[in-house]
C-alpha cells in the first residue's frame, strides 16, 4: 500500500514550480532597444539611457513625456543631443 501524500508537501512543491511562471512580466526592469534612424544605431533603453533622457528633458526645459510618445521632431532633437553628450 502507498502512503498518503502530505498535502502540505504537494502545495509547497506546486508553489515552488509555479513561482517563476507567475512572476514573468512582473516587476524588474523592462528594457527595449530603441532605433535611432538619424544615426543608424540602436540604444538599449535601460536605466542609463533613462538618465540621459531625463537630463535632456531638464536641460531643454521640457515636461516629462515618455520617449515613445514624443513627436518625431522631439525624438530627433533628443538623438542629436544624445550623440553629442556621450
Amino acid at each position: 500500500m502507498r502512503k498518503p501524500i502530505n498535502l502540505l508537501a504537494v502545495a509547497t512543491l506546486a508553489a515552488a514550480l509555479a513561482a517563476p511562471i507567475m512572476t514573468i512580466g512582473c516587476g524588474g526592469p523592462h528594457y527595449y532597444r530603441a532605433y535611432d534612424p538619424y544615426y543608424h544605431d540602436y540604444h538599449t533603453w535601460n536605466h542609463d539611457e533613462v538618465v540621459y533622457y531625463q537630463n535632456w528633458e531638464h536641460e531643454t526645459h521640457r515636461d516629462h513625456v515618455e520617449f515613445k510618445k514624443r513627436n518625431e521632431a522631439d525624438q530627433k532633437e533628443y538623438w542629436d543631443w544624445r550623440h553629442n553628450h556621450h
